[in-house]
């Protein structure tokens, strides 16, 4: 049996003392054969948040939304993705004292098969819409406040996955009186629950 330096036994301890603290993303898959496709850079995704009115009422509610714009050829994991390994995309929302967050609506996924993974994934592509409401309260002074959303998600091609996301994205409230008027805008992301 070969006997071990010193030096060598104390890289190993070192090593071995190491491991528990790296972490390597096991949903990013690169495939044997790499091609063109699957080494491309990671997809240029637009996250941007809206609300669906001007102003928010004093003890009232309204509709914001998230919306991700994906490229074509490329998809991100859905909310609840399937495969044992796909990272989920999340929406997380921080708002000022006293404004309550509902629960976020993720769109519905599509189930697809790729080259990457043995089993179907559902994922989101295109234009996608995460909704949630949020009601101010009637004592919050009139004035600009922010809803401060965390988006995190994993975006692939037909070939291969990135590593994840994290995007921030700030949605301005403008706070008014619960007598002050009030316009309905972004319909095109509140008329109602559509596929994303």
């Amino acid at each position: 049996m070969m006997k071990l330096t010193t030096s060598i036994r104390r890289a190993i301890f070192l090593l071995a003392a190491l491991a528990p603290m790296v972490h390597f993303p096991l949903a990013f898959t690169i495939p044997h054969r790499a091609s063109s496709a699957s080494v491309a850079a990671q997809p240029d995704i637009s996250v941007n948040g809206f609300l669906s009115s001007d102003k928010a009422q004093r003890g009232a509610t309204v509709q914001a939304a998230v919306v991700m714009e994906i490229p074509d050829g490329y998809h991100v994991n859905s909310s609840r993705p399937l495969g044992k390994f796909a990272i989920p995309t999340t929406v997380k929302v921080e708002a000022p004292g006293g404004v309550r967050v509902g629960p976020v609506t993720y769109p519905r996924a599509v189930v697809r098969k790729f080259k990457f993974s043995g089993e179907r994934l559902a994922v989101y592509e295109g234009n996608s819409v995460m909704r949630f409401n949020v009601t101010v309260p009637a004592g919050l002074p009139s004035g600009e406040a922010q809803l401060r959303v965390r988006v995190r998600y994993q975006s692939c091609n037909d070939e291969a996955c990135f590593p994840p996301v994290t995007r921030d994205v700030t949605i301005p409230l403008n706070v008014v009186g619960a007598n002050e008027s009030v316009r309905r805008i972004n319909n095109q992301y509140f008329g109602g629950r559509r596929r994303g």
